[in-house]
């Protein structure tokens, strides 16, 4: 299969399937597996080799050891918040939920890898050209999803209710909703915007998962072009647990150190100063007798 270079934000999604399949990689050792990443990447052109330091440690200047640090720091979270979103989704089909809405889904495989019980409907949402790219890799691997899967070519920044709708998503069935490294690419007013639509759409027993970029993550990367975070634009509220009470969510906030340490895998570099708040977001719709009482 020849490879394709990808462009602008959703090239970050083939750089996180190289994450994924380098993790897949660790055997008995790794939080998950996710057997397609790798064609995912190698489709994408990015080697599978274990990247390192260009430079050795001691021969790299300050500038250079601190961007290595802050991307190995961002390796550790694509891992840990993989494995939080994955039990997050078992949870909610645990307790019935057979809608799942991934937005943003770039190479998102959970379709294929995860145990999905019977009758559950899993939308991926995204642009056409990385819907294409992705199932371009899928037919040459002959997957076969194990719930029913079902695309839907819109941007986000356009009536994707309606697209999402057309599909025959039922706004009357209990929703999953994963927002994975989306939200940072989005400005603050966007967020709301997409959430707001999110709350409109969901049914009692909903729940939500989400991945927002931490206090001060803007800063700490601002020097690094020709990265990903070039594009990021926003990060968390002060309080994110309030912020979505405000929109109709019971929520909790993860560091991922503390994920990352219940996993079995602590992260050595130490915390940030202006770290804060969790930012892996485990939420469910709040009922209307909730808000009553409230």
């Amino acid at each position: 299969m020849s490879t394709v270079q990808p462009s602008g934000v959703w090239a970050t999604a083939v750089g996180v399937a190289r994450i994924r399949a380098l993790e897949s990689a660790r055997g008995e050792a790794a939080l998950f597996r996710d057997p397609l990443a790798a064609a995912f990447a190698t489709a994408g052109g990015l080697s599978l080799s274990p990247r390192t330091a260009e430079t050795p440690e001691r021969e790299r200047s300050e500038a250079e050891q601190a961007a290595w640090r802050r991307w190995t720091g961002v390796a550790f979270s694509i891992v840990v918040r993989t494995r939080f979103l994955d039990d997050l989704l078992d949870a909610a089909t645990a307790a019935g939920v057979r809608q799942v809405v991934l937005l943003g889904a770039g190479m998102d495989s959970r379709a294929y890898r995860l145990d999905w019980p019977a009758k559950t409907r899993l939308f991926e949402v995204d642009t056409a050209e990385p819907l294409e790219f992705k199932e371009s890799v899928l037919r040459a691997e002959r997957a076969e999803p194990a719930c029913e899967r079902i695309t839907v070519a819109v941007d986000l920044r356009d009536d994707w209710p309606a697209a999402l709708l057309g599909a025959g998503f039922d706004p009357g069935a209990a929703t999953v909703w994963i927002a994975e490294g989306l939200l940072i690419y989005l400005p603050e007013e966007a967020v709301a915007v997409l959430l707001g639509r999110v709350g409109e759409l969901s049914a009692p027993g909903s729940r939500m998962g989400l991945t927002l970029g931490g206090r001060g993550v803007l800063e700490r990367f601002s020097q690094d072009r020709g990265t990903p975070a070039a594009m990021w634009v926003s990060e968390m509220p002060e309080d994110p647990v309030g912020w979505l009470a405000g929109l109709g969510w019971d929520a909790e906030a993860f560091t991922l150190r503390e994920r990352g340490a219940a996993y079995g895998r602590p992260f050595s570099e130490p915390p940030q100063r202006d770290e804060g708040p969790g930012g892996l977001i485990s939420a469910v719709l709040r009922t209307r007798d909730t808000d009553a009482r409230s």
